[in-house]
C-alpha cells in the first residue's frame, strides 16, 4: 500500500482511508445495514494487514458503537502507534441541551467519550463533522486547540461546509496562535464535483489535504444505475445527493472498466486518486470484496483522455452534504 503525507503535515497515511461508518450495532442509531462486531473484525484486520493505516469514524456512527468496535479490534491488533485514527464531533449523541454541536462544553465532553469508546488516550485526527452556526468560531477553535494541547488529539480537521466558513475558521485559528485544520473531509466523487469550484482550490492554497467522503457515491459508481441494495433502500440522506442525470457518468465508468478489464470501483477511485489535492478517499465497505477492490485501485492509473471521458457528462448540482 502506497503512503502519502496527510495534507502538509509530516504524518504518513495510506492512500486509502477505511471508513468505519459501516461498522456498528445494527440496532443502534440509523444504520440498520451496519456490520456487527463479528462481521467487522475480519475486515478491519485484513485492512491493517494490507497496509491501510488510516481509519475514520465518528462519535455519532451507530450511536457510538462504531467507535467501540473499532477500539476493540485495535486493541487486538496491538499496533496502535502505526494507525492514524480519526473520529468526529458535532452530531447529536443524547437528548437535551449540550448533547450535540461544537460548543466548548460539547467538544471537551465528546472527546473524552470517544477516547473511552475507542480504548485509547488520543486520536490522531479530531474533526468537526459539520459547521455549527450557533457557536462562535472563536469558541470552537480554542476548544479544539485545547484538545490538542491536552494531548488528546495530534491534529484537527473539518468536514463539509462552505469554503468561506472554512476560511474563517482557519483565519481565526491563525490570528490567535491556535491549532489549524490540516484536512477537509468533503463530499467529492465523479457524480458530485461542486467542491472543485471553491473548497478544493482553497485546500490546495492552504496546504490542507482532502479526504473525501462517499468517493463511490454511496455505491452508485460500482453498480448499474437501477440496481439497489439494502443500504440504498433505507438511505434517506443518500437519496438527496444524486440525480437521474448522473446515469451517463455511471455508464461511462462501467464502459471504461469493461474496456480496461477492471471493476467500476477501481475506475472511480483511480479518478479521485489522480487529483493532487486528494490525500486519501474514505472508503466504506460492507463486504470483504469491497475492501479488495479498494486496495487494488491504488495501482490503477488513468490517462488524460480517460479522465476527460469520465468528466465530460458532468452537469452542475445543487450543493449537497453540507448539512
Amino acid at each position: 500500500m502506497d503512503s502519502v503525507k496527510l495534507g502538509s503535515t509530516g504524518v504518513d497515511v495510506s492512500r486509502i482511508c477505511l471508513g468505519a461508518m459501516s461498522f456498528g450495532t445494527p440496532e443502534r442509531g440509523t444504520h440498520s445495514w451496519s456490520l456487527d462486531a463479528d462481521a467487522s473484525r475480519p475486515i478491519l484486520l485484513r485492512a491493517f494487514e494490507a497496509g491501510i493505516n488510516f481509519v475514520d469514524t465518528a462519535n455519532v456512527y451507530s450511536a457510538g458503537t462504531s467507535e467501540e468496535i473499532l477500539g476493540k479490534v485495535l486493541a487486538e491488533y496491538g499496533h496502535r502507534d502505526e494507525i492514524v485514527l480519526a473520529t468526529k464531533v458535532h452530531g447529536r449523541m443524547r437528548p437535551g441541551p449540550n448533547g450535540a454541536g461544537l460548543s466548548r462544553k460539547a467538544i471537551l465532553a465528546e472527546i473524552d467519550h470517544s477516547l473511552r469508546r475507542l480504548g485509547t488516550d488520543y486520536v490522531d485526527l479530531y474533526q468537526i463533522h459539520r459547521f455549527d452556526p450557533s457557536v462562535p468560531v472563536e469558541e470552537t477553535m480554542e476548544a479544539l486547540h485545547d484538545v490538542v494541547r491536552a494531548g488528546k488529539a495530534r491534529y484537527i480537521g473539518a468536514s463539509s461546509m462552505w469554503a468561506w466558513q472554512f476560511a474563517t475558521m482557519q483565519h481565526v485559528a491563525e490570528a490567535n496562535g491556535w491549532t489549524r485544520f490540516v484536512t477537509m473531509q468533503n463530499h467529492y466523487n465523479l457524480l458530485y464535483r461542486e467542491e472543485e469550484r471553491e473548497m478544493l482550490p482553497l485546500c490546495a492554497e492552504l496546504g490542507v489535504g482532502s479526504i473525501p467522503w462517499s468517493p463511490l457515491a454511496r455505491g452508485r459508481l460500482t453498480r448499474p444505475w437501477d440496481v439497489t441494495t439494502a443500504r440504498s433502500d433505507t438511505d434517506e440522506f443518500g437519496r438527496r445527493l444524486y440525480l437521474d442525470e448522473d446515469r451517463e457518468i455511471v455508464e461511462r465508468v462501467r464502459s471504461l472498466a469493461e474496456k480496461r478489464g477492471l471493476l467500476p470501483a477501481q475506475i472511480a477511485l483511480a479518478w479521485l486518486l489522480a487529483k493532487p489535492v486528494v490525500t486519501a478517499p474514505i472508503v466504506g465497505v460492507t463486504k470483504p470484496q469491497h475492501l479488495e477492490d479498494a486496495l487494488s485501485a491504488v495501482d490503477v492509473t488513468l490517462d488524460a483522455d480517460e479522465i476527460a471521458q469520465l468528466e465530460e457528462p458532468y452537469r452542475p448540482h445543487e450543493i449537497a452534504g453540507h448539512v
